[in-house]
């Protein structure tokens, strides 16, 4: 790079991490964003699926020195708490003891990582949307205000812009450019459980709430308030669904019916049901991720739905493996981008489909009767064996080394084992005398 001069669309947390990794590196990083500064103008409320960050994003925050700064906006969450119609509680741990997922607001983070990036001297300039792209020259055109700006030429460019990217969009109408997208029969809408007195938690603080009705399901996250953001994921059509849900006494007669412990502690469920958005739920897969010297990262290259609490951790994990290929091929990106995209897409591709499958679990399964004692068997392996038997949510969650698509693979010889295992005569009353030595034989 002559000029070492770096554009990055998307002021988002994928792009604004990676400003500050690259300026780290002594690039000139400008990042260009469509939106206004929300440090200004304020976050856009009702679309909020509040961030699970683990141990891959975490690592990714350490590395730029924020992961102290994290805490002061990241309440840990032990373990799940599941709710059933009677209101009747049921308990599942994420890991083994310390082991835990973060709540945090993707507004508060977001402001966090563009101060820092803009104290180490990243340029943001904001309400600037993508006009065009011309990837063979490096340089692109915003609308800005009622004028079109040409900006350019950069030595890089680097679409972080999200699910719908702009850059992406140029990259689609190029010869041999792959593109697959699948919406969820499913969307989601925000709803509020506020604070309690004195900021009070009116649910448990340090766990993530589901409400699992097979097929659809809410969920509730903890805020440093003391509220808690809660999310319906729920069919567009079909019964129920949101197209049946038209009056607010339908609505009002669904809720108290269906999620009964939760109703009471939301005041304000009917106007949040009613004002905020019935947004939806994509997969978008695409390949390549470079062309000439534009590279897609983050959700542009790779959206997910949010079943595995992966897309932020999984965005800021590109970042850092990015950064470490620049390590180690001393910043020569022609030779750190065709490899950062080849080793990327496999992972990418697996967590995406973990996490389809997790909505099926999280949904159906977790207040499942053997689907509980098929959890307790693989913690007591787990126990046993430690390095030889790690439950795949672990291997996602909390082993941050581990390929995503490593821990994919593992976690299907797991399932089939545990599919035989399940299908043991009695197994619910002689569990605890099966044999756990060959059943982790069986994967080695």
């Amino acid at each position: 790079m002559s000029e070492r001069k770096v554009a990055i669309v998307g002021a988002g947390l994928v792009g604004s991490l990676l400003s500050i990794y690259l300026t780290k590196r002594g690039y000139q990083v400008t990042v260009f964003e469509r939106r206004g500064d929300m440090r200004a103008v304020g976050y856009e409320g009702g679309r909020s699926i509040n961030l699970a960050l683990s141990n891959r994003g975490i690592r990714a925050l350490k590395e730029v020195d924020l992961d102290k700064e994290i805490k002061s906006i990241a309440i840990p969450m032990h373990r799940r708490v599941m709710h059933d119609q009677e209101s009747k509680l049921t308990f599942q741990p994420y890991g083994k003891e310390g082991e835990f997922i973060n709540s945090v607001s993707r507004s508060a983070l977001n402001v966090l990582l563009m101060n820092k990036a803009e104290a180490l001297g990243v340029q943001f300039n904001f309400e600037q949307r993508i006009a065009h792209v011309d990837l063979t020259k490096t340089i692109f055109s915003v609308h800005s205000g009622l004028s079109t700006v040409d900006c350019g030429p950069f030595d890089l460019i680097i679409g972080a812009d999200g699910a719908f990217s702009a850059v992406r969009g140029a990259m689609q109408i190029t010869d041999r450019f792959d593109y697959w997208q699948d919406y969820t029969d499913h969307g989601y809408k925000e709803l509020h459980i506020p604070s309690g007195e004195a900021g009070s938690f009116k649910l448990e603080k340090n766990a993530l709430h589901i409400w699992p009705r097979e097929s659809f399901m809410m969920i509730a996250l903890p805020n440093p308030d003391g509220s808690f953001t809660c999310t319906l994921f729920f069919p567009f059509s079909g019964k129920p669904s949101f197209d049946e849900l038209k009056t607010d006494a339908e609505v009002s007669m669904f809720f108290e019916s269906t999620f009964p412990d939760a109703v009471e502690l939301m005041p304000a469920l009917l106007e949040d049901y009613n004002t905020n958005p019935t947004s939806s739920l994509v997969t978008i897969k695409c390949f390549p991720w470079v062309r000439n010297k534009t590279l897609l990262i983050g959700d542009a290259a790779h959206a997910m739905v949010p079943f595995y609490g992966q897309g932020m951790n999984a965005g800021f994990e590109d970042c850092r493996v990015l950064n470490r290929m620049l390590d180690q091929y001393n910043d020569d990106w022609q030779t750190v981008l065709p490899l950062f995209e080849q080793t990327r897409k496999k992972d990418a591709d697996a967590i995406a489909q973990l996490a389809l499958d997790n909505f099926i679990e999280m949904r159906d399964l977790v207040a499942d009767a053997d689907f509980l004692l098929r959890k307790k068997i693989e913690a007591r392996l787990h126990q046993l064996y430690p390095t030889q038997w790690i439950p795949l949510y672990s291997m996602v969650t909390f082993h941050d080394e581990m390929p995503y698509s490593i821990a994919y693979e593992t976690g299907q010889k797991q399932k089939k084992i545990m599919d035989e295992v399940m299908n043991t005569r009695g197994i619910e009353r002689n569990w605890e005398s099966l044999n756990f030595k060959e059943i982790v034989n069986k994967l080695v």
